[in-house]
């Protein structure tokens, strides 16, 4: 017998789910100071090594999905320049290259920055029988903390993919990121987001186990940190940073399990957005 089932995902037709379904989520005071955050997110960094040191490469799936969603953003410019060299693509947060692998097997011409602060997901990224050297630059470096213009040329990069990344940064670091990211994007570059949506069935767990860090940002069991958004924060961050929406949904996808009689329900953010200006 099925344990579980998922079913297809869907647009969500509200960004908060029903009272009636779910807890509702305070969101609305602090818990932590500045001093804790800091703490929790020290123990985050060190965690996640911890964690790709002992899942490997086999926690996450292969992301082939990407193709579908963001394909025209991957593929070769009508400008005869990028046509003829492949666009430039920067993956940050590319753990063991779950989106990288399956990108440079799609689009020959592509070339992929892949950036983690994970030194444990660098080193199965290099150690992965499809890397090469002359496609994938992996390097070590935390954009919350680090100029990336010391790793990258200024406006060098076409796309930038950001692929539940930006959940394991605090607020408080995320217009720095995206400024990082702004300086190393070609004017009219794109920013592809995929990332955790306000409501989410993991976030009404932590909420319920008061695991909160702050406002939608909370502390998991492994000691790694996540922040769960919606749709005018995440939009309002990046108009902020000096970007346009060009598309952003929430979606969700049900997953049934029998064993426990429970429905879950798991909710993203997919959206793009384009560097306004030079």
């Amino acid at each position: 017998m099925t344990a579980a089932i998922t079913l297809p995902p869907v647009l969500c037709s509200s960004p908060i789910p029903p009272t009636s379904r779910f807890k509702t989520l305070s969101c609305t005071k602090r818990i932590f100071d500045d001093v804790n955050e800091h703490y929790y997110i020290r123990k985050s960094m060190n965690n996640w090594d911890k964690f790709y040191k002992r899942h490997q490469s086999k926690f996450f799936k292969d992301r082939h999905y990407l193709e579908k969603d963001w394909g025209k953003y991957f593929s070769d410019s009508n400008d005869a320049a990028i046509a003829a060299s492949g666009k430039v693509l920067l993956e940050v947060g590319s753990g063991a290259g779950n989106t990288i692998f399956p990108l440079i097997a799609a689009y020959p011409k592509l070339f992929i920055h892949a950036c983690d602060f994970s030194t444990e997901a660098l080193a199965l990224v290099k150690s992965h029988s499809q890397f090469n050297g002359n496609r994938i630059n992996a390097f070590v470096c935390d954009v919350a903390i680090e100029d990336l213009c010391g790793k990258i040329l200024p406006s060098s990069v076409d796309v930038v993919t950001l692929i539940f990344m930006l959940s394991a940064v605090s607020p408080n670091k995320m217009p720095f990121v995206l400024q990082n990211l702004k300086k190393v994007l070609k004017p009219n570059g794109h920013i592809l987001v995929r990332d955790y949506a306000v409501g989410d069935s993991a976030q009404v767990k932590l909420e319920s186990r008061n695991q909160i860090i702050s406002d939608n940002f909370y502390y998991r069991g492994d000691g790694t940190c996540s922040f769960y958004f919606s749709e005018d924060f995440l939009s309002n961050l990046f108009c902020e940073a000096g970007f346009e929406t060009v598309d952003m949904s929430t979606y969700c996808r049900q997953v049934n399990n029998r064993q426990q009689n429970m429905t879950f329900e798991r909710r993203w953010i997919r959206a793009i957005f384009k560097k306004v200006g030079s």
